[in-house]
């Protein structure tokens, strides 16, 4: 025999019968949102800034949401709303961003990137998986909850921002300038992905970023190749070769003390991912590779989530025209980014890859470096915290299975931002799918996922609410 249903209980199922009887009406909401072209990286889309964060913000305002506000900054505005009248309930901070990224190459759409199109259940939009579609997520979810009981379990404050895509310079200065508004036990950030379709998963672990430019300058022009090749150092040669020193032939990184503080995994941590679903076919194959390639010793997700990494993302000098041009170039080019593990620093790392490429500077060339601003800090998230527990029953009632506890290699500074800044955790509960091309073009939400994704959320504030 099973118990009565409580009073949540007949809340929840209420609110959850709601969202499946108004699905058509969200799907236009995220429609609407969509069709709203806030690229933060453009200057000529600031006015649809602005529009983003008015249909954001009145979204709110109509949900129930009370001090509904939009601050301006000095670069895009942020949204903050806010409900605490759950005395003696947790406070649930909810962060995500309402801006996307440039739509290029726009000819490889299929269809306009600001004309969300329904498609193989799927909608095809710039923003539908980053970030637009999934903060949408948990608004509709606070909306239905207040819309079908009037009240909430727990307390909520929304912090939606507008400059994520461009590494978020203004968020540190408004989180410390407005602590008190923030004020939370717990955030939760829905910025990621569900491992596969069907399959949940909560992200517990994220790498940091710092990044490098590289100009190494030789003659005080581009030379004739015959006349000066073999008599003086060719800048593209010498910084070839110094790049070919940070790591060796097996992938491992060669760069003094950049290791040390690497933790490896854990024997807890190598047992969750030798437990995960994970194909190595399946991963390569949609990317064109046949094999892949990395740090000797460790298997492919470990390499992702629990190593740091050094990676060549542009190497450029000389001629790059058409047909032959025998020139020895006056200087090369390139952009490095690394990928840190908890106990690096951007700092840090920056310090010695840059100390390491003065050592290996060949005689006959100058080296200069810029480090590239912003940056972010790796993080990690304890997967028995009770927050962590709790989001596991919600994903397992909403879809049927549990969560996989996974990693991701790249960067969400703001993760960390709100550890260092507002002494809270953070949860990643993503709802994307792998193939949901963010950043690139068609990107794609998947439907069911939305759905079922936001009547996960509803279960998680239930379920927050018991402590």
């Amino acid at each position: 025999m099973t118990g009565a249903l409580t009073a949540s209980d007949l809340d929840m199922r209420a609110i959850l019968d709601h969202l499946r009887a108004t699905e058509t009406e969200r799907l236009h909401q995220l429609i609407d949102w969509l069709r709203i072209p806030s690229i933060s990286s453009h200057p000529e889309n600031q006015p649809d800034m602005w529009a983003a964060a008015a249909w954001c913000a009145e979204f709110l305002r109509e949900a129930g949401l009370e001090a509904v506000t939009i601050h301006p900054t000095a670069g895009h505005p942020i949204v903050t709303a806010s409900w605490r009248r759950a005395a003696e309930a947790p406070t649930l901070l909810i962060y995500g961003h309402y801006d996307v990224q440039p739509v290029d190459p726009l000819a490889l759409w299929e269809a306009g990137p600001f004309d969300p199109v329904v498609r193989d259940a799927r909608i095809f939009a710039r923003g539908s998986a980053d970030d637009k579609g999934q903060i949408l997520m948990h608004m509709q979810a606070v909306a239905a909850t207040l819309k079908v009981t009037g009240t909430l379990p727990l307390n909520v404050v929304f912090l939606i921002e507008g400059e994520e895509e461009i590494g978020s310079p203004n968020l540190p200065g408004f989180l410390l300038a407005n602590q008190e508004l923030l004020r939370a036990d717990l955030a939760i950030v829905s910025d990621t992905c569900q491992w596969a379709e069907g399959i949940p998963a909560i992200t517990a672990g994220l790498r940091g970023l710092a990044a490098l430019e590289i100009q190494v300058n030789g003659p005080g022009r581009d030379l004739h190749s015959g006349s000066f090749g073999g008599a003086v150092a060719n800048p593209l040669e010498a910084l070839a070769r110094m790049l070919a020193t940070l790591k060796d032939e097996r992938g491992v990184i060669q760069v003094p003390g950049y290791l040390d503080d690497v933790r490896p995994p854990t024997p807890a941590e190598r047992a969750r991912v030798a437990d995960i679903p994970f194909e190595e076919r399946a991963f390569l194959e949609p990317i064109g590779l046949e094999a892949g390639w990395g740090e000797a010793g460790y298997a492919t997700l470990e390499r992702l989530w629990y190593r740091p990494t050094i990676e060549i993302n542009g190497l450029w000098g000389g001629y790059m025209g058409p047909g032959s041009k025998t020139v020895l170039p006056a200087r090369a080019h390139a952009k490095l980014s690394m990928r840190l593990v908890p106990d690096q620093t951007p700092e840090r790392a920056l310090e010695l890859v840059m100390a390491h490429l003065r050592a290996v500077t060949p005689p006959g060339v100058r080296l200069e470096l810029f480090p590239t601003p912003g940056g972010g800090l790796p993080w990690r998230l304890d997967p028995e915290l009770p927050a962590v527990q709790a989001a596991g029953r919600a994903l397992r009632d909403a879809f049927g299975r549990e969560p996989v506890i996974i990693g991701e290699g790249a960067t969400i500074p703001v993760v960390a931002d709100f550890e260092r800044l507002l002494a809270i955790k953070t949860l990643l509960v993503g709802f994307s799918l792998p193939d949901a091309a963010p950043h690139a073009p068609n990107e794609n939400l998947h439907l069911p996922s939305f759905h079922v994704g936001t009547e996960s959320l509803v279960r998680f504030f239930y379920q927050m609410s018991l402590g």
